[in-house]
């Protein structure tokens, strides 16, 4: 499996990688990207199996890469990782194709709970 992590913040791409290792997804293939748009290039490039992103983002935000995508009609398994969460974010990730939305913290646990379902 492919997995491509999108996080303005380099700390938040290694935990992010770290917990899904530790969630069982430790023989993936764990790439990275530090905007939307660096994430869009990479996914034109070769669509992966998932795309964990952020929501806020310099460049482009996860919402924004979302849509593009839509937009480009580029069909991936797409969930939001972010410490923000509200009814309404919820209601346009869902809206825009975003499989589900895992706030911080998150555990091995939750990432496996939700990613079971997600890729089942």
């Amino acid at each position: 499996m492919r997995i491509l992590v999108v996080d303005d913040s380099r700390a938040m791409r290694m935990i992010v990688s770290r917990v899904l290792r530790q969630a069982g997804y430790g023989e993936s293939t764990i790439e990275e990207a530090e905007n939307g748009l660096q994430a869009l290039e990479i996914i034109r490039a070769g669509v992966p199996d998932l795309v964990l992103s952020d929501w806020n983002m310099p460049e482009m935000t996860g919402i924004e890469l979302l849509r593009k995508l839509q937009e480009e009609q580029i069909a991936v398994t797409f969930g939001f990782v972010t410490s923000e969460h509200t009814p309404e974010m919820r209601e346009q990730a869902i809206a825009a194709g975003a499989k589900f939305l895992l706030t911080k913290p998150f555990t091995p646990d939750s990432f496996q709970e939700v990613l079971s379902t997600t890729l089942a």
